[in-house]
């Protein structure tokens, strides 16, 4: 009884594998689709190293986009970290990450990139700072809230496309690195 036991759970987990293997390979997104003809919106802001940055500088190559504070304690290191391994996963040439800040009041450069070496983030992450009244368009574009006293921010990732279409989403709950990294992939050879 315990040997049919064992060849069942073997079994199963040879299916689930293959399924997942599968899946994968296959030519659908592992995120959720967003609705179609979304474009991320234009900025142009400074990042994190008071360099320029503009939605329009990643045209033609997918972009990573994900809202984060630089205090956080909970949400974004994991978050940080899960791009980090995607990004990893994928190779060369890496994809490009755009990191908003959702605490406009309390980031600046130097504390973003605190943050980057605390957590050991290896891939190049351009984290857009800016002013609320700047950044509000921003949020509102990529249907997200920010940190606010009262409220934890939206932790969730978006592909966007070469175009600059916002394509696929992952809740914080629903992420993997292999999930971005399999969907960049998708992104990529559009």
């Amino acid at each position: 009884m315990t040997l049919v036991v064992a060849a069942l759970a073997a079994l199963l987990a040879i299916t689930l594998a293959d399924r997942h293997n599968s899946a994968n390979a296959s030519d659908e997104f592992d995120g959720s689709l967003l609705p179609a003809g979304v474009r991320a919106p234009s900025f142009r802001l400074r990042d994190q190293a008071g360099r320029a940055v503009s939605m329009a500088d990643f045209h033609g190559r997918p972009v990573i986009v994900t809202f984060l504070y630089s205090h956080c304690k909970d949400t974004c290191p994991i978050e940080a970290r899960l791009i980090n391994q995607a990004v990893q996963e994928l190779g060369t040439p890496r994809a490009s990450v755009l990191a908003f800040t959702v605490d406009p009041s309390h980031d600046t450069g130097a504390s973003v990139r605190a943050f980057l070496r605390k957590e050991h983030i290896s891939v190049p992450f351009r984290w857009v700072l800016g002013t609320k009244a700047q950044l509000e368009p921003i949020w509102k574009g990529f249907a997200v809230t920010p940190q606010t006293a009262e409220a934890e921010h939206m932790a969730r990732i978006t592909l966007v496309d070469k175009r600059g279409m916002q394509r696929v989403g992952y809740p914080f709950d629903q992420t993997t690195p292999g999930r971005i990294a399999h969907d960049m992939r998708m992104l990529a050879r559009e």
